[in-house]
This record gives structure tokens, sequence and C-alpha cells, in this order.
């Protein structure tokens, strides 16, 4: 009933594009303000620098950077955005020497974000940086435009939600891989649909090469051009793993101990759900203070997304658009092994994981109307408020220092 409520909204968003695309900038922009005022309006914070790590790095470090000197409950020093920034500084600079500090046989394979972030930072450290922001802010909307061609007009209402995932939004917010990664990928199949094969198979191959869940979508189309025995599609899709497959022979020649196999260490079946919730009962049965379980409960929605997630590939008529079926319960599956201590105890970690989650929901809303979408879709516009919440009321300023 709520959500039918909605529904005027998606029209009229729908309808008026410029409205749409400023609701973005706004949203963004005002966690962008709210990041950059809690440490002297510096762009830099975002990319959350490390002191630890800077100092490994200092030569490759942009001067006057808000470094982070770590807390409990950051896992260290700074977060993963540094990550993706030092490894863009070799390819900038036209070699293949890695940062230090930094597991090179985990990292460097995810090496798709770092070379289009060097684009930039060939002119220098603080380009990089703006080449993080640039590239998340302009390849979400150029995406946004491609996924609406790909929907029907009964389902292209609907097309807001990706525009102003907090999914999305919590990537950016941390200057991350995973919504460049869905943005490619989601610009990647408009070409594949209308069967324009280079630009897929080289937006496809980079997307994998900026995180492996490409692969969720990339597979599950391969699979039903399998089934459909077009052979020419199931060509077109195996040689976009050409491109990722020599990235990794090389690095098993640069890293002898290194091998693809190795994301499989982080593949714990529950452990991370059935952890948090101990978490919780601990917390609870502790008497502790309102903050730390406000904290611990913040993760609490995506557990309830999560079980909304596993159900509803099985809702509406199974036969219709079960590629997209199978590409949702892959992204679920994800959220299911994922570990407590590397994603499941930290909420831009889990929630992350999600992303791919509102284009593939878009994508099979387009093949089935009939499938159960209203709890998620609901779900999803809570957790947009309550990361809101978040960001402009509630997260601290971290302890930091500005340069060395």
């Amino acid at each position: 009933m709520v959500f039918k409520r909605l529904d005027p909204i998606f029209l009229y968003l729908n309808s008026k594009q410029w409205l749409s695309v400023t609701m973005f900038l706004i949203l963004w922009g005002l966690s962008t303000l709210s990041y950059w005022k809690k440490y002297e309006w510096n762009p830099s914070s975002m990319v959350n620098f490390g002191h630890e790590f800077a100092l490994q790095n200092q030569s490759e470090t942009p001067l006057n950077s808000i470094l982070f000197k770590g807390e409990t409950g950051d896992l260290g020093a700074g977060y993963d955005g540094q990550i993706f920034y030092y490894f863009s500084r070799p390819l900038a600079n036209f070699n293949l020497n890695w940062p230090k500090g930094f597991d090179e046989s985990y990292r460097a394979p995810r090496i798709g974000y770092p070379l289009l972030i060097a684009m930039f930072g060939i002119f220098g450290k603080g380009f990089a940086i703006f080449g993080m922001y640039f590239w998340n802010i302009s390849l979400i909307l150029l995406s946004y435009f491609f996924l609406r061609k790909l929907l029907d007009e009964k389902t292209k209402p609907y097309a807001i939600l990706y525009l102003l995932s907090p999914f999305a939004l919590g990537s950016y917010y941390v200057l991350v891989s995973d919504s460049v990664m869905v943005s490619l990928l989601i610009i990647a199949y408009y070409f594949y649909v209308k069967e324009n094969w280079i630009p897929f198979i080289l937006l496809s191959s980079l997307a994998i090469l900026t995180k492996e869940p490409a692969l969720f979508l990339l597979f599950p189309i391969g699979l039903a051009a399998l089934v459909n025995k077009d052979w020419k599609r199931m060509v077109v899709v195996g040689v976009v793993l050409v491109g990722p497959v020599c990235w990794h022979l090389y690095l098993s020649y640069r890293f002898p101990n290194w091998r693809p196999g190795r994301l499989t260490d982080f593949i714990l079946p529950f452990e991370g759900l059935i952890s948090y919730m101990e978490s919780i009962w601990r917390q609870l049965a502790s008497g502790s203070n309102f903050k730390e379980v406000a904290r611990l409960f913040s993760r609490f929605p995506l557990v309830i997304l999560f079980f909304l997630g596993a159900f509803l590939p099985f809702t509406g008529k199974i036969q219709k658009g079960w590629e997209f079926r199978i590409s949702f319960l892959l992204i679920m599956f994800m959220v299911a092994t994922a570990g407590y201590y590397h994603f499941w105890s930290v909420y831009e970690n889990v929630s992350r994981m999600f992303t791919l989650s509102i284009p593939v929901l878009l994508l099979l809303m387009n093949a089935d109307k009939q499938i159960r979408k209203e709890e998620y879709i609901f779900v999803t516009l809570a957790i947009l408020f309550l990361f809101l919440i978040k960001v402009l009321f509630i997260s601290k300023q971290m302890s930091y220092q500005i340069g060395f």
C-alpha cells in the first residue's frame, strides 16, 4: 500500500529528468560537503589516507593531504580508497613498482579503477584525486542514461533507484571501486544488447579488472547465450575473459605465491551474518550504552534486505528473465558468504556488496512485471534515508593530521 503511494513520485521524476539529475547532484553534493567539513574542506579526506601507509609511500602522497591516524573500528589506518590511489601511481608513472604496505597478490588484480585514475594522475598527484571523484560521478550519471535505454516505458520510472542508490553513494563516499565497476558493467551490457561487440568486450574486461563481481552479470548472460545456442554471443562473452586472464598470468609470474583462488579465502558461508547477530545479543546482554547498540543496529536493515533479496528471484514467472534471477542470487550469495571481520563488522564494507543488485533488479523488473519487488525497493529507500542521517548528523570526526 505504501509502495503504491510512491508510484506517482517515480512517474513524476521520470517525466522531469532534470529534476532526477538535480536530486542526484544534491544528494552526492551534500554527502561530499558533510565529509569535507569535518576535515577543513580538504578533498583528499575522502581518499582516506592512513598515516601508516602514507609514511611508507611518502613520495607519492600529495602534500597537505588529510592523514588518518587510525582508531578502533576502522581496520587500521585509513580506508580502501587510498589503495586504489596508491596503485594508480605506478601506472601514472609508466611502471609497475607497486606501493609499499599493501598485499599485491590481493589488490593488484583489481587494476581497472587505478588505471582510470592514472589517466588523470599522469598530470600530478592532485589530479589523481580529482580523477577519483570524476570517474565515480561521471560514470554513474552516464550509466544511468544507458540503463534507461535498456528499460521499457513501464520500468523506466524506477531507474531513479539506480541514480539514488544508497550503495553506490556509499561506495562514492569512500571513493572505492564498487560504483565504478557497476557503471562500466551497465554501459557494457547496453552495447551487448545492441550487438556492438568491441565496446562490450573492452568495458566488460575493464569492469572485471575493477572488481570481480562483474562476473555475476556476465556469467548469466553467457549462460543464456549457451542455452539459446547463440554461438556468436557465447564467443563474445568468452573473449571478455582474455584481458583479465592475461593480467592474472602476469601477476602469477610477478608474484610466485599468488594464486587466482585467493579470494575464496574470504568465502565463509553465513559466518558474517551469524557473528553479526551474536554481537548484537552480546551488546544487549551486557547493557552497553545506546550509541554502541545504535552503531551495531545500523547494519541490521542490510540483514533484512539480504533475506528479501534471497526471496525475490523466486517470485513472478520464473521462466522470465532467468539470467537476471541467477545474477541476483549470485549477489546474495556473495553477501551470505561474507565473513564478519572483513565485511559484516563494518557498515561500508557490507553495504557496498549490494551495489550491483539495484541495476540487476531493474533489468529483472523489465523482463518480468510480476516479481515481488516492493519490499526490496522500500527497504532500499529506508537505507538511503538512514545513510543520509548517518553522514549528515552522526558520523564523527576521526583523528587526523595534515601532511607529514
